[in-house]
């Protein structure tokens, strides 16, 4: 997900999207250790995704 459409959402979305992407984290680095991941650039699309909801909710605490 980009940055637009991130911000289009509310709290309550922004916060289920942040639980769906640490499980997906969380599964991909799994296959990662067992050798089954394919595309390892994955990982760091996931951790930016979180990264950039975690920086609109601070944003927004900070408003």
């Amino acid at each position: 997900m980009d940055i637009k459409e991130l911000r289009e959402l509310d709290n309550a979305q922004l916060n289920e999207k942040l639980a769906e992407f640490r499980q997906e984290l969380f599964s991909l680095r799994f296959k990662h250790a067992t050798a089954q991941l394919e595309n390892t650039g994955k990982l760091g699309d996931v951790k930016k995704t979180i990264a950039r909801i975690l920086t609109i909710q601070r944003e927004r605490q900070g408003a």
